[in-house]
């Protein structure tokens, strides 16, 4: 039964991992100054809270859907 649960939980943030690792490619791509205010203001908090992941959950994300940090 654990054993389940725990399956259970690291297919759920694999999950989690690739939808954030997703909207931080699309976050890193997009030019604000192209998108509505209020669009803005949603990829702002969404940018916030990628923002506030540590560096190693980042990482993680962005490789669950083979992206990367380009300095």
């Amino acid at each position: 039964m654990l054993r389940t649960e725990l399956e259970l939980l690291m297919r759920e943030r694999q999950s989690l991992l690739k939808v954030t690792g997703a909207a931080a490619g699309l976050i890193a791509e997009m030019d604000s100054h192209d998108l509505p205010i209020s669009t803005v203001e949603a990829a702002d908090l969404l940018a916030t809270t990628i923002n506030s992941l540590t560096e190693e959950t980042l990482q993680d994300a962005l490789g669950a859907v083979n992206a990367e940090i380009v300095n």
